[in-house]
């Protein structure tokens, strides 16, 4: 039995993510800024421990794997994506969510990478980062640029800890539905951005699935990684017409249309 640490375990991903570790027989360890949510799913999960706390509050963040015990898997799951834009950015609301996005999954990651390397044991790290580490979006220059450091911290760690046996890897989902008062989108947005190739929302679970498996055996070397589990959108709009009603043909280095 491993024992699995997630932070942002309070609701939508992090808590699918801790059901599918208890569902195969895992111990959880589970983190989140909201007490209330996150006993809720500790109560609902056989031996889960709760550990509340605010990942932007660096002490908290440092001593989290500590405080969990021995960890054989860390899910840095926690995040937030205000929307804000460009024009009423502050410093402090900038740093909350890269506090919270990066330097939270940096601290961990280094607490769980010296506690293995000390005792000469392997571990795993997965990280939850978003289509947005590739796409801007109005409102969200801080999230978007958080998750692209985020999945460039996955690679850097992979490549200083994997000596060590130690992987770390990322899954990076595209719009899935969620009901959270912490990070609430309205369904206007919703639906403009859930059109891909696939024709659908994706459901936590599907996330938690692919975090499960990166977590396992069967991904054993695999490191450094990002995997886009995001219905296709990160491979293109199938949603867009033709750009030219008729057929194209090319002849003599020209394109002609018929």
């Amino acid at each position: 039995m491993r024992t699995v640490l997630v932070t942002g375990a309070g609701g939508g991903i992090g808590a699918a993510i801790a059901r599918r570790f208890a569902a195969a027989g895992d111990r959880l360890v589970l983190s989140d800024v909201r007490p209330a949510e996150l006993s809720t799913v500790a109560d609902s999960l056989d031996d889960a421990v709760a550990l509340p706390g605010d990942l932007a509050d660096a002490g908290y963040a440092e001593g989290l794997v500590e405080r969990a015990g021995p960890v054989d898997v860390l899910v840095n799951a926690a995040g937030i994506y205000p929307a804000t834009p460009l024009l009423e950015m502050t410093a402090a609301t900038w740093d909350r969510v890269q506090d919270i996005n990066v330097r939270a999954a940096l601290l961990t990651t280094v607490a769980f990478g010296r506690r293995h390397v000390a005792a000469g044991t392997t571990g795993v790290v997965v990280n939850i980062s978003s289509g947005a580490a590739t796409r801007a979006r109005p409102g969200a220059a801080h999230y978007a640029t958080s998750k692209a450091a985020l999945e460039m911290l996955t690679k850097a760690c992979a490549v200083e800890l994997g000596p060590h046996g130690i992987r770390v890897n990322a899954v990076s989902p595209g719009f899935v539905t969620v009901d959270s008062d912490a990070n609430p989108v309205t369904e206007a947005y919703a639906a403009a951005v859930s059109v891909n190739p696939l024709g659908r929302r994706g459901e936590p679970r599907e996330i938690a699935d692919a975090v499960w498996w990166l977590a396992g055996p069967e991904s054993a070397w695999i490191t450094g990684a990002v995997l886009r589990v995001d219905g296709g959108s990160t491979a293109g709009a199938a949603g867009l017409p033709l750009h030219w009603s008729g057929e194209t043909t090319v002849q003599q280095g020209k394109d002609t249309h018929v």
